[in-house]
């Protein structure tokens, strides 16, 4: 019998070191050749680590979350027959790539303290300062779970309070706030690792580094809404529109008159990037967390190859397939909570960007509009807040304001998103 130390292979791209996400072992465990042992993930993706021998594993490198550095030990294995030094020479480590991440920013940072804090106690239930009421144990601990005073339960039947007695007070008094909103549960911790974590460190990387400001205005979108719902109509086998590729042309648009809202700022070397081309994020919600698939040169494409673009992106996120390249090297990015978008947000830039854009939900309001005669009439209207967050260093509130003012007339003004 001999022992095998497997070490954390080198992966490339310059990572130094990668955290354990999920053991598919543990010490004890029987393991052969080429099974997959151990996800680690990287700045950029999940790698699967296959055994590179037949063997028990007799010792692992930590628990879930922990770091790993490259060259240093992952799992040990006791194999049978030949020396380590054969086992070492013939073991060659194989990784796999599983699913790729959003990108960290350039500096890492450590990441934040996880706190989990106690949920909130119900309220005590009011303490009767009355004679004794007569009621069996049950009852007892039954009006004391929902907060009720047995003494203010009239019996129906004597003096003792029933559950019977219980149940009319409770009919009675519906809305008094007798009723018991949920039941207690246990607190629960839960370990921050893997992409909530990457998420976690980008989003306090960019708070800590860039000073926010935010800007929001209404648009009118009823025009806009009528035009997507013509070209539905008539789409053939193109993809359905959404509101999205229609805010995408209208930023692609407007880019050239406003370089400095396409841009990336290195803080560490102190240099401005403005870009020429519009590689869009799009902010997209999955099981796991927020990731940034990327719409390369947005500017390029119609609103119908925008349309099969987003489709195909989000699903490719969702699913874990998009690749390292779809999630990194956004220029620009745009996020939305569709109908969950609420009145206005105040975006958190995806650093090293400069600024993010955020439509919100649409709402229908009365509004004065003109009659045509020079006068106004009062007429139901599709309306919509967009938001827009940059950082204050490379962007001047002037030039967010201008930006955003601009977009307003191309949106409520919708077929120059079609003119040349």
């Amino acid at each position: 019998m001999s022992r095998f130390t497997f070490n954390m292979p080198d992966i490339g791209e310059g990572i130094a070191e990668a955290e354990i996400v999920e053991w598919n072992v543990g010490v004890g465990d029987h393991v052969e050749e080429d099974q997959e042992i151990v996800a680690m993930m990287t700045d950029k993706a999940t790698v699967a680590m296959e055994s590179p021998v037949t063997g028990t594993i007799v010792e692992v490198a930590g628990e879930v979350g922990d770091m790993v550095a490259i060259g240093s030990m992952l799992v040990v294995v006791e194999i049978e027959g030949g020396g380590a030094e054969d086992a070492v020479e013939a073991a060659e480590p194989s990784v796999t790539v599983e699913q790729t991440l959003a990108p960290v920013p350039e500096t890492p940072e450590p990441a934040p303290t996880a706190v989990v804090e106690p949920k909130p106690e119900p309220a005590p239930a009011r303490v009767s300062t009355t004679a004794k009421v007569l009621a069996s144990p049950a009852v007892r601990q039954r009006a004391k779970d929902i907060g009720i005073d047995l003494a203010e339960v009239k019996p129906a039947d004597g003096n003792r309070v029933r559950h019977a007695d219980l149940d009319a007070f409770l009919s009675y008094n519906a809305g008094s706030g007798f009723s018991a909103a949920s039941v207690k549960r246990d607190d629960e911790e839960l370990k921050v690792i893997g992409l909530r974590k990457r998420i976690a460190q980008n989003m306090a990387a960019s708070k800590r580094n860039i000073p926010h400001f935010s800007y929001v205005e209404e648009v009118d979108v009823t025009d806009m809404e009528v035009m997507r719902a013509d070209l539905n109509a008539h789409r053939g086998s193109k993809p359905k529109l959404t509101m999205m590729p229609l805010l995408i042309t209208a930023i692609c648009k407007l880019i050239p008159q406003f370089p400095m809202i396409n841009a990336r700022f290195d803080d560490e070397a102190n240099i401005v990037t403005r870009h020429g081309a519009v590689h869009l994020g799009m902010a997209t919600q999955t099981d796991g967390g927020l990731m940034v698939p990327v719409i390369r040169d947005a500017q390029a494409l119609n609103i119908w190859q925008l349309a099969r673009e987003i489709g195909r992106l989000a699903e490719a996120a969702r699913d874990g397939s998009a690749t390292s390249q779809e999630l990194s090297g956004s220029t620009l990015t745009l996020t939305s909570l569709g109908p969950l978008g609420g009145v206005a947000t105040t975006p958190v830039i995806n650093r090293p960007e400069v600024a993010i854009i955020g439509p919100n939900r649409i709402i229908e309001r009365p509004m004065f509009v003109s009659d045509g005669n020079g006068g106004e009439r009062i007429e139901k209207r599709k309306l919509m807040n967009i938001s827009i967050s940059c950082d204050h260093r490379v962007v001047d509130g002037y030039d967010a304001a201008s930006f955003i003012q601009e977009f307003k007339k191309l949106v409520e003004t919708p077929v120059l998103l079609l003119a040349d």
